[in-house]
């Protein structure tokens, strides 16, 4: 079910991908991506975004996100976008457009796809083969998930605090999703969903969406 790529309504998580113009690289070292997640903080309390889950990688990055308005998402990936290509232009003396366009996104099915939206977020460096465990990325929220780490702008969905009341077996039923590979129909349906614009949900979510949105 196509939708636009700039369709972000309120209060349902969202799937987002920003990628750097021809695959560059858009992070050269750790105090581009220190820079980068300090304008996620900024921005999104700004916005009205509440991030969820996210991973930086070389040359794009994910978000899992949740808005609390219809503009939340476009105004934190403008202004994020914006402010970081002046850093980056003016750090390593160079001009021009540094994204690929807009940014991608998809409208996520809680219930049913949440947490599996979530796992392949954090496993994109596993998949990319840079680590071989997600827990070896550090910028990635599964340094809070999996390893209880504290982030000033990590704000976990319900569904991941419904693991268990315990943090600690929390942390442990969360590394217990990880312990096989994901499916590579499964990889291959989150990507078609967020590059396609598409609603990644059940039948019975896409038709409400349809209903309550007339897409």
């Amino acid at each position: 079910m196509p939708r636009t790529q700039r369709f972000c309504p309120a209060g349902i998580p969202q799937h987002i991908v920003q990628r750097g113009n021809n695959r560059q690289v858009i992070f050269r070292g750790h105090s581009d991506q220190a820079f980068y997640t300090n304008l996620m903080k900024n921005y999104a309390e700004e916005h009205g975004v509440s991030l969820h889950a996210w991973v930086l990688m070389d040359n794009h990055v994910h978000f899992l996100a949740t808005p609390e308005t219809d503009k939340s998402i476009s105004l934190f990936m403008q202004a994020i976008g914006r402010r970081y290509v002046r850093y980056f232009n003016r750090r390593y003396d160079r001009t021009g457009s540094l994204w690929e366009g807009r940014f991608r996104s998809c409208l996520v099915d809680s219930e049913n796809y949440l947490l599996t939206c979530q796992r392949y977020i954090e496993l994109n460096p596993v998949n990319a083969g840079m680590v071989n465990n997600p827990e070896d990325h550090w910028w990635s929220s599964y340094q809070c998930h999996g390893l209880g780490k504290n982030s000033d702008m990590h704000q976990p969905h319900p569904l991941y605090m419904e693991l268990d009341k315990n943090p600690r077996e929390r942390l442990r039923q969360y590394r217990q999703l990880f312990a096989r590979p994901m499916e590579e129909k499964t990889k291959e349906l989150m990507r078609r969903t967020v590059n396609g614009g598409k609603v990644l949900g059940s039948a019975g979510f896409k038709k409400e969406v349809a209903r309550k949105y007339g897409i």
